[in-house]
């Protein structure tokens, strides 16, 4: 077991402590500060500080007064700003933009500990009090809102969110390689005006600075759907491959190209810095729920090449799949294992999709090729999608004695795996607790088509495999789907085949998840614009009240939405499935 080290520090007295006069680079941070390698302001924290820079974190701060913000007095390169590991319009609102309840990564759960658009608001309060001080902004909120996007929860198309912060540079996708460029050139002298070129950030020039620049619509034209669906797909179709510019207020937004994906070894340097594994002392023992979900959890990898049209971790995380060896990954049960918590299960090892580990193209035309998935509309032909390197790896961890019981509990691509009997049967025999929990999103054709997922059969012919080995095992194991209603695409009929299938296979799903628009998804784009992203075709949006349909529909057992069903079948024209629905009990005598 390695030596641990102190938490980063979060108050003088801790920096006093260190014997530290002043902190090289600061961080600020919507999350509770969690010393865990699930968190980013920890994993960007401790790879500053293994490169030799004093770190500070400033967790969820107050913004209605400067107080927090100046209690570490003002860095000597530059601060960091994160909203955390949500943005901070999901992590506020629900799918309806009603308050939601409980904030899982503050301490007790608590709401109200980081504003609406915290990244906005934490750089505009350290901009007035540090003015000379760069403002480095990241996350996924950072991230994902890089370029002109469509904001649902003010409905309108707002501009990058470093233009609107006024920050001076952004990092987007997984920052390690772009924050260490960016505190290194700060640190020999360069200003923040003259990082240009950066991989993985966004920055504002004068001018583009290219032979043959690749340039985007203005936000002006971005405004309206049509100029919008111009925009996204000049930049889907582009940013891979070259530097994209966007003219705005006599500049132009520069959109430098994706930093280059880790290699083995560096993935494995950055999971073994010297995390604590625990919550910063100054929470006193209360619980940050986040936390206590994936405490006992390992990242196996980074990345996904699934390409759902709804999802953001692709555009986050990359295309590329980063993974870690598995000498590393049993180093890190052997680090989980000393932990007081720790009772003998592992209860995860994986990534976005777990079994998308140690995968990669044969061909390695990741930066070049346009697909958007390597999976849809079918499994790449070059991709290679073996399962041999995880199941070596899972069976490995699984046999390292300080484990009682490991599962897997990321999600599983089951179009990737289908074909894959030997790694469906090791899930079977040992890896599942009960249920599997897999994602067919839906069950309609059309539906399928626009997010981007497999038609519904190959998810059945997985749960047949699955369900014939729990069998064999003399297990009764179930496989739990889950469900998006409202996506692009779906009408009421689309809503009442999936209830229908639903019904018919007695699935009755107390937890189904409604389409939210999250900023640069290109579900968000035929949202905002009602056009296909493929075709550019117009496609059928449902908003309101038909959503509560479609919900009500998928849910028909529940009693209350027994009106709404009426209702739906009615506007469909199809009021005589009332009786499948709810069946008319004959008197007994």
């Amino acid at each position: 077991m390695k030596q641990k080290m102190n938490f980063l520090p979060m108050s003088l007295e801790e920096m006093n402590a260190l014997g530290w006069n002043q902190c090289d680079i600061i961080l600020i941070t919507g999350d509770a500060y969690v010393d865990h390698p699930s968190f980013g302001a920890a994993i960007i924290g401790r790879y500053l500080e293994s490169l030799g820079y004093k770190v500070g974190v400033i967790a969820q701060p107050d913004w209605h007064s400067d107080d927090d913000f100046k209690k570490l007095g003002p860095p000597r390169l530059f601060f960091g700003v994160t909203s955390g590991n949500m943005d901070s319009m999901v992590n506020h609102y629900t799918a309806q933009k009603k308050i939601r309840s409980k904030d899982m990564y503050s301490p007790d759960s608590r709401m109200g500990l980081r504003p609406d658009r915290a990244v906005i608001i934490y750089t505009q309060i350290l901009k007035r009090l540090f003015k000379s001080v760069p403002v480095v902004l990241g996350g996924i909120e950072a991230s994902m809102r890089r370029i002109p996007h469509y904001d649902y929860w003010s409905d309108k198309v707002r501009n990058s969110l470093l233009l609107d912060s006024k920050a001076d540079i952004l990092v987007y996708g997984m920052g390690e390689k772009p924050i260490r460029d960016i505190a290194k050139q700060l640190d020999s002298g360069t200003s923040v005006n003259d990082m240009k070129n950066i991989p993985g950030t966004v920055v504002t020039v004068q001018i583009p600075d290219t032979e043959k620049p690749v340039i985007l619509p203005s936000l002006e034209e971005s405004l309206e759907p049509r100029g919008f669906y111009h925009m996204s797909k000049t930049f889907h179709e582009n940013y891979r491959q070259s530097p994209l510019y966007q003219p705005f207020a006599g500049r132009y937004l520069k959109h430098n190209q994706p930093t280059e994906p880790m290699s083995e070894k560096e993935m494995d340097a950055i999971y073994s810095l010297p995390f604590q594994r625990q919550p910063h002392p100054a929470y006193n023992g209360m619980e940050i729920p986040a936390f206590v979900q994936i405490r006992d959890s390992i990242t196996s990898h980074r990345g996904c090449f699934g390409g759902c049209r709804f999802c953001t971790i692709g555009y986050h995380q990359g295309k590329q799949i980063q993974s870690r060896s598995q000498q590393f990954i049993l180093n890190e049960i052997d680090d989980i294992s000393h932990q007081k918590y720790y009772h003998g299960t592992i209860s995860d090892v994986g990534g976005p999709s777990a079994n998308m580990y140690g995968m990669y193209c044969s061909k390695h035309l990741e930066k070049t090729c346009k697909r958007d998935s390597c999976l849809y509309p079918d499994v790449c032909s070059l991709l290679h999608s073996s399962h041999d390197r995880q199941r070596k790896m899972i069976h490995a961890a699984h046999s390292h004695p300080a484990i009682k019981h490991l599962f897997i509990a990321s999600g599983i691509r089951f179009d990737l795996s289908v074909n894959a009997d030997d790694y469906i049967d090791d899930l079977a025999q040992f890896f599942i607790g009960g249920h599997l929990k897999l994602a067919p999103e839906h069950t309609n054709s059309l539906v399928l088509n626009a997010m981007g997922k497999p038609d519904i059969s190959v998810y059945e012919n997985f749960c047949r495999k699955f369900e014939k080995e729990s069998h064999k095992m003399h297990k009764n194991q179930m496989v739990i789907p889950y469900i998006i209603v409202g996506h692009p695409g779906s009408g009421l009929k689309e809503g009442l085949d999936l209830a229908l299938y639903l019904l018919k296979n007695n699935i009755r799903l107390e937890q189904i998840q409604e389409f939210t628009p999250t900023p640069m998804t290109l579900s968000t784009c035929m949202y905002f614009t009602g056009m296909d992203w493929e075709t550019g075709k117009p496609i059928h949006v449902p908003k309101g009240r038909e959503i509560r349909l479609q919900k009500a529909l998928a849910q028909w057992f529940m009693p209350e939405n027994r009106k709404y069903v009426m209702e739906a079948l009615h506007k469909v024209h199809r009021s005589e499935l009332m009786n499948q629905f709810y069946p008319i009990r004959k008197k007994s005598h």
